[in-house]
């Protein structure tokens, strides 16, 4: 009799559980495709050439790549009246840490994510209004040609984000947009 009632219990067991468990799925006979494995990425990316099979110019901290002269030219500002700019319009300034006529930069390191410096590769040019007897250059410790004026090393703001912006004017009291007679706007 015991053996019995626990035959019995064991199949209401089974039951239970047969009627609580998942409804059957069919299973695929075949195996949907496999992606194949992916490779690995360089790390780093491959230099491109010009068509002179040189690499291409450095590019400078916050700047576009340096191709050629730079060109610096005479913009008019609604608030600040004539200013230098480059050849897209973008504002140009001068540092007064730097010291007129010194032949270095003392923009570097950090100062040099916010205040890009203008470089050329070879002679810059003077554009309309500009005299081009202040234009000068100087060599970067990095080996870069940036732009003078008037013995000034030139810089570009990065928040001045479109031709005509002239966010970096007076910034910490040392940062000027600068004249045609190449000195700092007040």
């Amino acid at each position: 009799m015991k053996y019995s009632k626990f035959l019995g219990v064991m199949l209401v067991l089974v039951l239970t559980l047969a009627a609580c468990a998942p409804a059957a799925t069919e299973v695929p006979t075949t195996m949907p495709p496999t992606e194949p494995p992916a490779t690995e990425m360089p790390t780093e990316a491959p230099v491109a050439e010009t068509a002179t099979g040189e690499a291409p110019a450095e590019t400078p901290t916050g700047g576009a790549p340096v191709t050629g002269p730079a060109t610096v030219e005479v913009s008019e500002s609604a608030e600040f009246g004539p200013i230098l700019v480059d050849a897209e319009g973008m504002s140009l300034y001068l540092f007064t840490n730097d010291t007129q006529n010194s032949g270095t930069s003392t923009c570097v390191d950090d100062c040099l994510a916010n205040w890009p410096p203008l470089l050329t590769d070879g002679d810059p040019v003077a554009g309309e209004g500009v005299d081009e007897t202040l234009l000068g250059t100087i060599t970067r410790d990095d080996g870069t040609t940036q732009v003078t004026y008037n013995g000034w090393p030139l810089y570009y703001f990065a928040d001045d984000t479109a031709p005509g912006d002239t966010n970096g004017q007076g910034v910490g009291d040392v940062w000027f947009l600068v004249t045609p007679a190449g000195e700092a706007v007040p």
